[in-house]
Formats: structure tokens, C-alpha cells, sequence
């Protein structure tokens, strides 16, 4: 599609009879510390709290208009295309059939029925849900609608870059954007291309869900083996096909971000606006700030997109852990120190006046200790390493466990947990498992049959997914029998049993 055509279908698309123009905010304290003016589009504020109700509105009312005898429509979606379709259907009077897999929760169950939507449950992820829906479309006459991987839901989705334009008329100089699918990416790029070129747009991916990056690298569209889901909004494993024709041509740049950043980005946006933005919404903000921080950015206009507030209430206890580690405010030390009296005062006089955020302690021989600690940090990173260098230069054994996964996910809880006799062969695995009922019993049922589970994990995150940390005794002749018993899982795993955070606070 030519570039004026594009342009012609986002300045004709439907999509004022349920979005609203959403503010584009000021963000003073984060444009102070950034020496830049940073400003935030307000998707979040939506009926639907997304952006998704434009591009599904656009689509859905140009089909009813080229077939008024339309009977329905359907889509597969556990997220915010699920409500912007059902939204969109029943303002134009259309039945809307949304299929979600089982693992979805209840709220988000519930938030589609809200808004006139027929729910169907089915199969334990999107890849069955989505195949579902294809088949419900043919057999009953539906229109699929894609929640990005179309012309109409792109152009919807470019509107956002054109009120951006009318509502600061004055340079703006980068645009960062989230790419899941690359729908909204897209719109707010070919828009901008066609109309103020010389504003460049920054895609943004979350770094364990980077499927645009991996495109860009390759030249083609890759299909990533996983998925990182804490930024469920723009897990996508694969860039859609029309987006990425779009994006590969004319998009600036695109970079990857950190959980932890993100997290930072989210309590950012509350600092500013007290909004609370769902993990994908903050991708652009997180991006935006390292940009800005790679390429010492200084003076210019920046506009982060916020996408969507869905958040899950119980998920802010996890961006609250991880939010500080994001912004460089907090580090996360192993340290072995003496067995001996005064060693727990000794070690602290070398932290100095410093803020200990952690602290946990465990025996480990008569000799010798290991203590789990967190600093609250000042000068960020650099501070840390000094840190670091002075503990070594007392004689301290130190690990930096700031980037360690695991430490942060689980070993943080389980100081304390050395094995006692007799646990020999022990293989530590990380999981990722759907959050459905019946799930871990199934799991442990078989697992328990064939081999002995000796350390075990898991803290609900308020996501879809639970993750767990499991220590299982194989015997070295059992090998590749386990190997072949993980093989069969429908869930990801990551072997940890060279971890550090595992040698020195639970092996």
C-alpha cells in the first residue's frame, strides 16, 4: 500500500464513536531528570483502558459497512483486543464471539461479558484459542478480526499519531512506541512518515519477547522459540506480516528493554500522573529513558505512548520489588563473611551509612556465612561497584546478584533452605506454568512418580503464569530419561543448577 493511500485511511477511519482524544500529558519530574521535555499519550484512558477499541472499531465498522447483512464477528484474545472487540461489536450491534483459553482469569472473563461479548473457553494457550477461532469463523460465518495484522486495524490504531501532531503543533523529535504484533507500531509510524517525516519513531520490545529485533536481524520475520510474559500485552512471538512490511522500511530504530525497567517505567508514570499503566504500557517509557541515556539525548521533545492500564491489582508487588533494581536505586549483593562475633557489625561499618533494603542471613559452617543483601544506591550502578571493590578489598567474597533471575524471583525468599543428608543428584529447573486450576497437580503427579522432588518455590505474581523454582534428584543413569520427560512439557523451563544464587544460598 502506497503511503498517501495509507495516510487517506487513517484521515477517514471510524473511530470517535468509542474512542475519545486522549490527552497528551506532561511528565514534569521524569522531564526534569532527563534534561528532555517527555510527554505521554494517554491510551490508558480509554473505555476499554487501551488503545485496541480504535483499530477494532475502524475494522469492524468498514466491514458492516461494505456487508450490512454482517452477522458477527470473532477473535481470539486473553487481553485488551478481547474488550476493544467486544466494544466495538456492540455499539454497531453485532453479536461478538471472543475465544480465550482456559488459563484466562476471571476479571478479564468478565470485563469482555461487560461489554456485550460472547465468551468461549478453550484449549491452555493462545496458539489453541486462536486455531479455535478460525475453525468457529468458517463453521458459523463470522469475520475473524486480527488484533494487528490488518490494514483497517493498523490505520485505527494511526490516529493516535495524528491527534499527537495536532495537539503539540510544535517540534516533536522522537515518537517511542511498544511493538507486540506491531500493529500499533505501525499505524504511528506510517502516518507520521507520510505527514512530519523528520520525527523519528522508536520501536520498543520488551528484551525476552523481541520478535521485531529478531526480524530486523535476520531481514525476515523469525518465530521466537519463547516468550518472556511479564509484558503480556506484547508477548507476540512472531511480528505480523503487513506490520512488519511497514515497519521494516520505515521505522527509526528499534530497541529492547529490561522486566526491570519497565517496572521503573510504571512507577515513573505513577510519579507523574499517578496512573498505574500495565507492564506494556510502560515498554515505551522504559525505551524512551534508555534511549535517552545511550544516546545522551538533551533539549528535545520526546513523546512515550502509554497503551493500556490493565493491570492486575496483585502484579504492583512485584513491580514495587523490581522497580528500584530498574531505576539503578537498588543492588543486590551475596556476600560470605566470617562465623564469628562482631562479623555481622564489622561488615555493615563497610557498607557505611548506606540504606540496607534486605537483609537475609544463613549458617553455613562454623567457619563461614552467607548473607543475601540489598543496598539502597544513590549514584546508581557506579556506587554498587564501588561497593563491591571495597567489600573485595576487605577480603569479602561478593556476587552480584542484581541480574541474577533467580535470585530475584526465588532465592530472595528461600535463604535459609541448605539441603540436609542424603540430597545427592540434585538438578535445579526454572518453570513457567499456566495459571489454571488443576495445573501444578498435574505436574507434581507425574513428576513425583518418576523422580523425587527436593526443593521446591513458587510466589503467585498476580500474571497468567506462575513461576517455580524445583529441585529434582536424578540419577546420573536417568539422565536422559528426565531430558525426554521435559521435552514432553507444553511449558517453558530453564536448567539453573549452575546458578550462583543456588551454589551459594541453597545447594
Amino acid at each position: 500500500m502506497t503511503s498517501k493511500k495509507f495516510l487517506e485511511k487513517v484521515l477517514t477511519a471510524r473511530v470517535y464513536d468509542v474512542a475519545i482524544e486522549s490527552p497528551l500529558d506532561d511528565m514534569p519530574i521524569i522531564s526534569e531528570r532527563l534534561g528532555n521535555r517527555v510527554l505521554l499519550k494517554r491510551e490508558d484512558l480509554q473505555s476499554v483502558f487501551s488503545f485496541k477499541l480504535r483499530g477494532a472499531f475502524n475494522k469492524i465498522y468498514h466491514l458492516r459497512k461494505k456487508n450490512p447483512e454482517l452477522k458477527g464477528v470473532i477473535a481470539a484474545s486473553a487481553g485488551n483486543h478481547a474488550q476493544g472487540v467486544a466494544l466495538a461489536a456492540h455499539k454497531l450491534g453485532l453479536q461478538a464471539i471472543i475465544v480465550m483459553p482456559n488459563t484466562t482469569p476471571i476479571i478479564k472473563v468478565n470485563a469482555v461479558k461487560a461489554r456485550g461479548g460472547k465468551v468461549v473457553l478453550h484449549g491452555d494457550n493462545f496458539d489453541e484459542a486462536y486455531s479455535h477461532s478460525l475453525e468457529l469463523a468458517e463453521e458459523e460465518g463470522l469475520e475473524f478480526i486480527h488484533p494487528y495484522d490488518d490494514i483497517d486495524v493498523i490505520a485505527g490504531n494511526g490516529t493516535i499519531a495524528h491527534e499527537i501532531i495536532r495537539q503539540h503543533p510544535d517540534d516533536i523529535h522522537m515518537i517511542f512506541v511498544a511493538v507486540g504484533g506491531g500493529g500499533l507500531a505501525a499505524g504511528i509510524t506510517g502516518f507520521l512518515k507520510a505527514v512530519k517525516p523528520s520525527i523519528k519513531v522508536i520501536g520498543v520490545e520488551p528484551a525476552d519477547a523481541a520478535s521485531l529485533k529478531a526480524a530486523m536481524t535476520a531481514g525476515r520475520r523469525v518465530k521466537l522459540k519463547e516468550v518472556g510474559i511479564f509484558a503480556d500485552g506484547v508477548a507476540v512471538k512472531q511480528i505480523g506480516k503487513n506490520t512488519f512490511q511497514m515497519l521494516r522500511d520505515q521505522l527509526d530504530d528499534v530497541i529492547t528493554v529490561s522486566t526491570d525497567q519497565i517496572c521503573a517505567a510504571i512507577k515513573d508514570t505513577y510519579d507523574d500522573t499517578r496512573a498505574i499503566c500495565e507492564p506494556a504500557g510502560a515498554v515505551s517509557l522504559a525505551g524512551l529513558k534508555k534511549y535517552v541515556a545511550e544516546h545522551n539525548v538533551n533539549g528535545k521533545t520526546l513523546v512515550a505512548i502509554n497503551c493500556g492500564a490493565n493491570m492486575n491489582f496483585d502484579r504492583l508487588r512485584h513491580v514495587s520489588e523490581r522497580a528500584e533494581i530498574g531505576e539503578q536505586r537498588e543492588g543486590l549483593l551475596a556476600v560470605e563473611i566470617p562465623e564469628r562475633p562482631g562479623s555481622f557489625k564489622t561488615f555493615c561499618r563497610l557498607i557505611g551509612k548506606r540504606q540496607i533494603t534486605e537483609f537475609n542471613y544463613r549458617y553455613a559452617d562454623a567457619k563461614r556465612a552467607m548473607v543475601f543483601v540489598g543496598l539502597q544506591l544513590t549514584y546508581g550502578n557506579e556506587e554498587k561497584d564501588l561497593v563491591i571493590k571495597q567489600l573485595r578489598k576487605h577480603k569479602y567474597q561478593v556476587d552480584d546478584m542484581t541480574d541474577n533471575e533467580v535470585a530475584k524471583l526465588h532465592t530472595r525468599y528461600m535463604v535459609g533452605g541448605h539441603p540436609g543428608p542424603g540430597v545427592d543428584n540434585e538438578l535445579l529447573y526454572r518453570f513457567q506454568f499456566p495459571e489454571r486450576p488443576g495445573a501444578l497437580l498435574t505436574f507434581l503427579t507425574e513428576i513425583g512418580q518418576r523422580f523425587n522432588i527436593s526443593l521446591f518455590h513458587y510466589r503467585n505474581h498476580g500474571a497468567d503464569y506462575g513461576r517455580i523454582l524445583m529441585g529434582i534428584q536424578v540419577d546420573e543413569k536417568d539422565h536422559k530419561e528426565f531430558r525426554q520427560f521435559l521435552k514432553g512439557l507444553d511449558f517453558p523451563y530453564w536448567e539453573e543448577t549452575q546458578n550462583r544464587a543456588y551454589e551459594l544460598f541453597l545447594k
